[in-house]
């Protein structure tokens, strides 16, 4: 993690801070996954090979996308493939633009990167993705038990408070226009009310959103902390997991059954978890992390800093 962090501050020196910081979440309800598991009946979570393929197919896509300019002619970009427990992977992209398109305007910002419900009538296909996507929550006294409270709050701070003009705070994100919608919307058999529908819309890019049809998060940077959060968690350790061995009956030759009772030493384990989606995609040997350009170590160090490998069974004071 540290030799993958200090490569990316390499390209951050070279080529500046980050301009854009994408986050993109695999969507099981994707029509190719949905077409190969409907017909045998199935879910996403029994299939998660399939899941796996059409993940990194669209994130290759997305990164072409990219390079290619959707966003602005691009000059550096890192990405980090990350999954958590609830099986899904997604995966957080930085983004350094180049002089010329940086985001420097309440204008550009808000054409760019919108936080606000698209127009149904206009636009349904992004009204559709957005409100089944790129909604948080609900969350707060809604719903106490949601995944992201911590003592009692939001920890990823929704509902966001409406604000009537983009402003940008130091080394945090940029905060996006938020109006108030003129009539009520109604949405995911609930109602909300003109003052609250848009604190909850997580910022987004309207033609990613609308072509790639799933969660993609968009923040602008204002600062290089956001590169270090990248690894450090995607890179934490893996998620763990307590398993509990009950006894079980066997039967043998000649109809008896006999009961089994395990060893009480392994009888509760501690074990390290991985989804299936994650095993799928590391046994087919998809690259989780990637950069644009490539960082070579030069062979020096400072005195006493070389690198020395040892050997297990040696004793450290003798090397």
């Amino acid at each position: 993690m540290y030799k993958l962090y200090q490569d990316s501050m390499a390209i951050v020196r070279e080529f500046g801070k980050p301009d854009i910081f994408l986050t993109m979440t695999c969507n099981p309800e994707w029509k190719v996954i949905v077409r190969k598991i409907s017909a045998e009946h199935q879910k996403h979570p029994d299939r998660p090979d399939i899941v796996a393929h059409v993940w990194n197919q669209k994130l290759r896509v997305l990164l072409d996308d990219l390079d290619e300019g959707v966003l602005g002619r691009l000059l550096a970009r890192l990405y980090v493939v990350e999954f958590q427990k609830r099986g899904l992977p997604h995966a957080h992209i930085l983004i350094v633009l180049a002089e010329e398109d940086k985001l420097r305007t309440r204008d550009l910002i808000n054409t760019l990167v919108p936080c606000e419900i698209p127009d149904e009538v206009s636009n349904p296909d992004l009204y559709e993705t957005v409100i089944n996507c790129m909604m948080h929550g609900p969350c707060g006294s809604q719903n106490p038990n949601c995944i992201c409270m911590v003592d009692g709050k939001c920890f990823k701070r929704y509902p966001k408070p409406l604000v009537e003009v983009t402003r940008a705070n130091i080394d945090k994100y940029v905060e996006v226009q938020k109006c108030r919608p003129p009539d009520k919307l109604k949405f995911k058999n609930r109602e909300y009310d003109n003052a609250t529908a848009n604190q909850w819309v997580v910022p987004y890019n309207p033609y990613l959103s609308q072509k790639y049809n799933c969660h993609i998060n968009i923040e602008i940077c204002t600062g290089i902390t956001v590169v270090k959060y990248m690894y450090k968690y995607a890179y934490k350790g893996s998620d763990t997991a307590m398993l509990t061995i009950e006894s079980v009956e066997k039967e043998r030759e000649g109809g008896t059954r006999v009961r089994l009772e395990p060893n009480e030493i392994i009888r509760c384990l501690n074990a390290r978890y991985i989804s299936p989606v994650e095993a799928c995609i590391r046994l087919i040997d998809n690259v989780v992390q990637g950069k644009s350009h490539s960082v070579v170590l030069l062979p020096a160090h400072l005195r006493a800093g070389h690198m020395v490998l040892v050997r297990v069974d040696e004793d450290s004071e003798e090397v």
